[in-house]
């Protein structure tokens, strides 16, 4: 390899490492994200969620505010029960808003949530992992047996825009 290609190759990778430049993966979904964010816009406060069907927690279940004790936290889930239990994804309609609690204690939207009941998935025949967005989701609780995928698109998560902890998020 020339001395060329080895300087191109050490700029790129100290671009990389200053963020100047996104890896792929970080800038996937930039255009079905920015559609997200214009249709859960409406949801900012809870009382709207609430007025178009969501509720905080799913039939008793996820109705704290859900932290980790060393990567952060999501917040509190409010959930569409009539999207939640139909297995169908549909990246413009997620099951789940997620509101985190803001400096002043008011509930702030923060994110996203695709969820598809693992259980309901497989009974419709189904054997790969949903996706949306062209991702794969993934069961983080397997006592709860849910398909999940976040998206922060109201509040920015240095570990990462499809992350499932945000480790500025707090519960306390």
């Amino acid at each position: 390899m020339g001395q060329r290609s080895k300087m191109g190759m050490f700029a790129a990778a100290a671009m990389i490492v200053a963020g100047l430049v996104m890896p792929a993966a970080a800038s996937e979904g930039g255009e079905d994200l920015a559609e997200v964010r214009r249709t859960t816009a409406r949801f900012h406060r809870v009382e709207a969620a609430v007025e178009a069907g969501y509720r905080l927690g799913y039939n008793g279940l996820v109705t704290g505010c859900i932290a980790h004790p060393t990567n952060g936290a999501m917040g509190y889930h409010y959930f569409n029960s009539q999207l939640f239990d139909d297995p169908a994804i549909d990246p413009l309609l997620p099951e789940g808003l997620v509101y985190a609690p803001g400096p002043d204690g008011q509930l702030q939207l923060a994110a996203v949530e695709w969820v598809v009941p693992k259980t309901r998935w497989e009974a419709a025949g189904n054997t790969a992992p949903p996706s949306v967005m062209g991702m794969d989701m993934h069961v983080l609780n397997p006592v709860l047996g849910w398909y999940i995928h976040h998206a922060w698109v109201w509040n920015h998560n240095p570990a990462g825009m499809f992350q499932d902890w945000n480790p500025t998020v707090s519960c306390s």
